[in-house]
This record gives C-alpha cells, structure tokens and sequence, in this order.
C-alpha cells in the first residue's frame, strides 16, 4: 500500500488534475473565494498542458512513422508509394501560455487549502486529498479505443499507475502482431502508410502495460479497424 499526495506524479495524471479543477473549481469560487481571473488562467493553462501532451505523443508517432517508411524503402518490394502525410497541428490550437503550469496550480491549491472555509470534502472533490492506493499490477488490463485524425487510426487509452504502455499492430500483412509503439502519455496516432486510393485494409490492435520497462497484467481485448486510402 502506497501513500499518494494529492498531485500526480505523471503527466498525463497532471493534465486530468487540470481538467477536473478547471471543472469543478468554479463550484466553490465564491465559498473559497477563487477570483474570476484565477479561473481563467487555470483553464488556459489546462487546455494548453492538455494540448502540448497530443502533440508530444503524435510527433513520436510520426517519428516512428517515418521510421517504418525508411525501412520499407530500404527493404520493401513493389510498386512506388508516396511519401508519409506532413505533419500539421490540429485545430483548434490553444493560446499560448506562461510557463510554470504546475507551480501556479500549487500555488492556487495552496491558497484554496489555506482559506478558512476549505474543507476535506471539498479537497476530495476537488481531487485534492492525497489517498492510498494498491497497486496490483497483475490486475491491470488496458482498455483501448480508436478514433481517426486525417484518416489515421489513434489509440485511445489512459495510463492509470503504468509507467508505460506497448501498442502492438497486425496489418493483414502476414506477419502477425508486431510491436508499434511504446508510450508514456496518452494517445497514439499510427501515422503508418495508409492503403493506396481506392482500397481499404483491416488493421488490428493490442495493448499492454509496461511497469520498469517490464510487460505487466493483462493484454487488451483485440480491436479491429477498417482503413483506406
């Protein structure tokens, strides 16, 4: 049993801290008193982590993309394919902010947790309470999902108390399962060549968590894809 305090160690686990706070600050700024402009700042500060976070984890995917192109240049057969899709990054873009996200939300929290009218139901709902946890790691089991940014498959999936997590693909190519990524902030775009114009391939997915670089748990349930050029 591991004692927590209420900020997470991950990024990702910070970015949600953001986003709940952003949610549900609000609820209490008039008890605690928060002023207006302090909850603006921490909204923007939150959708930009949030946003910094997506494109950390997309520009590793199309690193790997590139990759998987070069190797297949290098060693691939057949006719000529057209050049991995450029990089671009999605809209909406966020204003940019200060830095020093993480140091003004402890300064905030520190304000709220001094005012006289705070709470320790109000710290639990504002996830503000550190907690013991368990970590069991036999137990642990990815849930993926896939939604598709310009026609690329992302892998939908959230860190928990991993380190890590191994995103492996089939392509329909006969070589099986093989390993696509490895990451450590949610979510992963496979930016792999898509099918030339005109056809459609099904690509599957599977997913484990990673502990000290070591596989631990479960593997996620398969997911099945159709897509095309």
């Amino acid at each position: 049993m591991t004692s927590t305090t209420y900020m997470p160690v991950s990024d990702s686990g910070k970015a949600d801290l953001l986003d709940h706070l952003t949610i549900t600050l609000p609820l209490y700024a008039a008890q605690l008193p928060v002023a207006p402009e302090d909850l603006l700042i921490l909204a923007a500060d939150a959708k930009s982590f949030r946003y910094a976070l997506q494109i950390v984890s997309d520009m590793h995917a199309y690193s790997q993309s590139w990759t998987a192109y070069k190797n297949q240049l290098r060693d691939g057969s057949g006719t000529a394919i057209g050049w991995p899709v450029a990089f671009t990054l999605p809209a909406p873009i966020p204003v940019a902010v200060k830095p020093g996200i993480i140091p003004r939300l402890s300064g905030l929290v520190a304000q709220v947790k001094a005012n006289k009218n705070y709470t320790t139901a109000i710290g639990k709902d504002l996830w503000l309470v550190g907690s013991e946890i368990v970590l069991d790691p036999i137990s642990w089991k990815p849930v993926i999902a896939v939604q598709f940014q310009a026609g690329h498959p992302t892998i939908q999936w959230t860190k928990g108390q991993s380190a890590a997590i191994e995103i492996w693909v089939d392509r329909n190519d006969a070589e099986g399962f093989v390993l696509m990524a490895i990451n450590t902030e949610p979510n992963t775009t496979d930016t792999y060549a898509l099918p030339i114009t005109g056809t459609s391939a099904m690509w599957r997915y599977k997913a484990i968590y990673l502990l000290h670089d070591v596989q631990v748990g479960q593997w996620s349930d398969v997911i099945s894809v159709s897509v095309g050029g």
